[in-house]
């Protein structure tokens, strides 16, 4: 599977989700990286999941992104209203990041040789 989704020509919506985690040690010690994994898993089955792409940096601020690509706004509500992923939502609140935000873009465009 290739780390670049394959999205399908535009338009379709992103949903860039920056973050820094708490601790290194708090990912590891409260399930951070299955909630993660879960979270790919459990979009993917949403309708309108189109892929998703996510690189996390290790050091200081242990920052990470994550963009995963929709086909509608509706699409987009919806998956933030599913209730494992607000489980997740919470505990991300309350364990896991020192800092995040939410950019939902629509994307008019894209190239590159795929």
């Amino acid at each position: 599977m290739s780390p670049i989704a394959d999205t399908p020509k535009p338009p379709y919506y992103a949903v860039i989700f920056s973050s820094t985690l708490a601790s290194v040690d708090v990912g590891v010690d409260h399930d951070y990286g299955a909630t993660a994994h879960r979270m790919v898993e459990l979009a993917a089955q949403q309708s309108g999941f189109l892929g998703i792409e996510s690189a996390r940096e290790e050091g200081d601020l242990d920052f990470g992104l994550t963009v995963s690509y929709w086909s509608d706004l509706e699409s987009i509500k919806q998956w933030k209203a599913n209730v494992e992923h607000l489980e997740a939502q919470r505990l991300g609140h309350r364990l896991w990041y020192q800092s995040f935000k939410v950019r939902i873009a629509k994307v008019e465009r894209d190239y590159g040789v795929w």
